[in-house]
């Protein structure tokens, strides 16, 4: 079993480009949990980070641009709020896919601890330049 000080974090670079949605998501989540290592243990946190350039050319398949609605509820009557996923890439492309992969990690300290571990930008570039992160391929 793996313990939290033994832990040998990597840095991965992946480039949305043309990738869907859910499919990133889901890898980027198994990642950040630490899925992929054979010294996986559930209760610590063995995942490496993740960067994720191009956030806004990711691609959501059939309708779901128009169709998929992000909800939020204030609590009050009337309050809730229905807003299309293609307005939502409009406004802040990388809250998309930091939506998707946060709703597929555990919903627990060990969950909100491994999401601070995802770094999302628009664009090619990234500050993480010094952490040498290697290309991730997606297939």
């Amino acid at each position: 079993m793996a313990k939290k000080e033994e832990v040998e974090r990597k840095w991965w670079l992946v480039d949305a480009q043309g990738q869907v949605l859910g499919r990133l998501a889901s890898k980027i989540a198994h990642i950040l949990q630490g899925k992929h290592k054979p010294t996986y243990t559930a209760h610590v946190d063995t995942g490496d980070f993740v960067v994720v350039v191009n956030a806004e050319k990711i691609v959501l398949t059939g309708k779901k641009l128009t169709q998929k609605k992000y909800k939020h509820y204030s609590g009050y009557p009337g309050g809730l709020k229905e807003v299309p996923a293609e307005e939502v890439l409009k406004r802040k492309p990388t809250e998309l896919l930091h939506l998707a992969v946060r709703r597929m990690l555990p919903k627990n300290k060990l969950g909100r601890k491994m999401f601070t571990k995802l770094k999302i930008y628009v664009g090619g570039e990234h500050p993480h330049q010094a952490q040498r992160p290697e290309p991730l391929s997606l297939e």
